[in-house]
């Protein structure tokens, strides 16, 4: 459902059109949805250093995986979408109105260093900041951008996207129920798959017809 290769091709190059600044590089994990022929030779054409990460170290993006519990888990939960209706439902609400929020109106905190006392470590982080804040004071923008990015700012109502958002988000929980005629959706209980042998033991007994 949208994951595949061709997909996150074209999903790339719209974040791309959209960044109000440059890009160096395109950095990824190893799904192979992300490293193919279409990505290896955009990069190369557009003249982009393409990197990714170390089998089996998840923690080469940590602030990336950290990003899945803020801006996915915390959102939509840990249900399993896999409809075109609740496909549609996500890229709307992604592209829309929780990109505005999450840009404009929620202010993080970033780790400026951390130092061991004793058994326990110390961490000191900087003023929280909106991203839309921290990429306005980085220099990395031009002043147009700058000025295109404040006007787009105060035409936003934190509120009124916060309803919006909310709204979209229990109309993907209702896609869920229909699909699942009527089981109600607890998107934030985290799912446990499970393990085969416990599979085996629910399965009803089998008896020879002899």
């Amino acid at each position: 459902m949208g994951k595949g290769q061709d997909p996150t091709f074209k999903a790339l190059k719209r974040i791309r059109k959209r960044t109000p600044f440059s890009w160096k590089g395109v950095d990824s994990d190893n799904d192979s949805a992300f490293i193919n022929a279409h990505l290896v030779n955009y990069c190369e054409k557009e003249g982009l250093e393409f990197t990714r990460s170390r089998p089996n170290k998840k923690n080469d993006n940590a602030y990336i995986e950290q990003k899945n519990w803020t801006h996915v888990r915390k959102t939509v939960g840990y249900l399993r979408y896999d409809t075109d209706k609740e496909l549609t439902l996500m890229n709307s609400l992604y592209e829309n109105e929780l990109r505005l929020y999450k840009n404009f109106f929620s202010p993080v905190m970033k780790l400026i260093k951390k130092e061991r006392v004793g058994s326990k470590v110390k961490r000191k982080y900087d003023i929280p900041k909106t991203p839309h804040q921290r990429l306005v004071q980085s220099g990395q923008i031009s002043e147009e951008a700058k000025r295109k990015l404040q006007i787009l700012y105060q035409s936003l109502n934190p509120a009124e996207l916060k309803r919006r958002i909310d709204k979209k988000t229990h109309k993907l929980y209702h896609a869920y129920e229909e699909k699942r005629k009527g089981q109600q959706a607890i998107p934030f209980k985290r799912q446990t798959p499970r393990t085969v042998r416990k599979y085996m033991i629910q399965q009803p007994k089998f008896r020879s017809g002899g």
